[in-house]
């Protein structure tokens, strides 16, 4: 067919040993420019997610901690930043670079376990879940964590298999990384630490120096947070155990609901894998327990981190949700392909990978009438008055004092929103809960100044603005923002301006 030409023009290029890698770094050069399009068209009636903000922030503040989450996502932000405008379209861009990254990560690893055909497919199919593009587009600690386990995972099979000591300094570094992009990741480095306990060549593994360089070097890069976590009353730690206790009952259902979720999740692809390989009952056999040690270890190695959580939610009584499992699906294509029982033909490679090509294509095509379409339906959390609220409090603070606006205080969502698209680029204030905005001192803020908002229907804001503001003036201000002639529904706020002392 006609129609298919371009595809079969590049799985013929991705399975042509001297030319596959320039084509896929060129497909997927191509798969990131079209979904941060998609990105920036289909969010256009509205601003950044409130995580993205508050992303901001931290990489303005964060050391090598933060109250919340530990800091690499925050540095990630802040070199990008220092390259690239403050602007919603380079953060998309930003955000999309780091998930084709993970699967480029993941054309690497599937180089020793998929051939030809198989290997093409591997990575068009992950192309079909969320978090490498509907999901990777907001971008926080939990979508931080698709690169960073993409990395661990493939310098630890690397350090695994050859035993090499810098693919096990690699593994160490990557390890530490992971946990420095958020501590959920430690059930990342539980399941592969399960799959070489479950492996029959863990004592050669183990007897070699691979293991113990591992161990040594992801410490070292991890020690100064952990320093810091201690000296600091394990802030992080605090934050997370207060937001997502449960009863045993409400962590069971929870952790069921994370199985459930995930299991939707890939199920695009699962279905998919099906289609073009058309299994047979051995063959289905042979991938769900493989009969060599290698492809256990990987299929061990891909369960370990999604099984793992549901059980310690089980037993902690601890709340999880199936978007923790962002990073776990490295290893899915080599899952679901490896098996010898099962062969891609060139027809439905290149059927998957017109599939995949198209996708994106035609989701960027409707990304202006999602954006209609959001934009009537409503967005939540103030999102689409982040900017125009900015520009209201920028005025409100250059009619009182001719000084920078060096702090804004709201709470969490409106503060870490709207403080992105201010020019001053001021510190936060969580007004309700001023402990995870530690920079924000009583001192300070009242030498600087600071200004506050709320939206009206707010009474939780409202009643904390109010505690903070005491007698100095107020502002009310009702916005609106029209994006193709549409309105969406007025909001009032409330602004209150506190000058500096002198």
């Amino acid at each position: 067919m006609r129609i298919l030409e371009p595809a079969e023009r590049l799985t013929d290029a991705l399975t042509d040993p001297a030319r596959r890698e320039r084509a896929m770094a060129a497909a997927l050069f191509l798969y990131c420019a079209i979904w941060s399009l998609y990105g920036a068209l289909a969010k256009g009636s509205q601003d950044i997610h409130f995580d993205m903000g508050e992303m901001v922030i931290w990489s303005r503040e964060a050391g090598i901690g933060t109250p919340k989450h530990p800091p690499l996502g925050a540095w990630l932000v802040r070199v990008w930043f220092s390259a690239f405008p403050l602007a919603d379209w380079a953060y998309y861009l930003f955000a999309m670079v780091l998930a084709t990254f993970a699967l480029w990560v993941a054309w690497r690893v599937s180089e020793r376990h998929l051939d030809g055909e198989k290997r093409v497919a591997g990575v068009a199919l992950l192309t079909f879940i969320p978090f490498f593009n509907f999901h990777a587009l907001k971008f926080n600690a939990n979508t931080v964590l698709v690169p960073l386990w993409a990395l661990t995972t493939w310098c630890f099979l690397r350090s695994y298999e050859t035993r090499k000591p810098g693919w096990a300094a690699l593994a160490g570094l990557a390890a530490a990384a992971a946990m420095l992009g958020k501590y959920w990741s430690v059930f990342l480095l539980a399941g592969l630490g399960l799959a070489v306990i479950a492996d029959p060549r863990r004592g050669a593994y183990f007897r070699s120096s691979a293991p113990w360089i591992t161990i040594a070097v992801g410490a070292l890069a991890l020690g100064p947070h952990l320093v810091w976590v201690a000296a600091n009353d394990f802030a992080p730690f605090s934050y997370a155990a207060a937001s997502h206790q449960a009863t045993r009952e409400g962590a069971v259902v929870s952790a069921v609901g994370f199985l459930a979720g995930v299991a939707g999740y890939v199920a695009a692809p699962v279905l998919l894998a099906a289609l073009v390989a058309r299994p047979a009952l051995r063959a289905i056999g042979d991938t769900l327990w493989p009969p060599t040690p290698e492809r256990r270890f990987m299929l061990v190695a891909f369960l370990g981190p999604l099984v793992l959580p549901a059980l310690a939610a089980a037993v902690f009584k601890v709340q999880i949700v199936s978007l923790w499992a962002m990073g776990a699906m490295m290893l899915l294509p080599v899952v679901l392909l490896s098996s010898p029982l099962l062969s891609v033909s060139r027809g439905a490679a290149v059927r998957l990978l017109a599939l995949a090509v198209a996708f994106p294509v035609a989701m960027t095509l409707a990304a202006p009438g999602i954006a209609i379409w959001l934009h009537r339906d409503g967005v939540p959390n103030h999102a689409t008055h982040y900017r125009l609220l900015a520009d209201e409090i920028e005025k409100a603070w250059r009619s009182a004092t001719g000084r920078p606006l060096l702090y804004l205080g709201s709470t969490t969502n409106l503060v870490n929103g709207v403080s992105f698209y201010l020019p001053d680029r001021p510190r936060t204030l969580d007004i309700a809960d001023p402990r995870i905005t530690p920079w924000a001192g009583a001192e300070s803020i009242a030498r600087a100044g600071i200004a506050l908002v709320c939206a009206e229907p707010d009474p939780i804001c409202m009643h904390f603005l109010d505690a903070r503001a005491g007698s100095a003036p107020r502002s009310t201000v009702t916005l609106s923002r029209k994006y193709l002639g549409a309105a969406d529904a007025p909001v009032r706020y409330a602004i209150t301006v506190i000058p500096p002392e002198n």
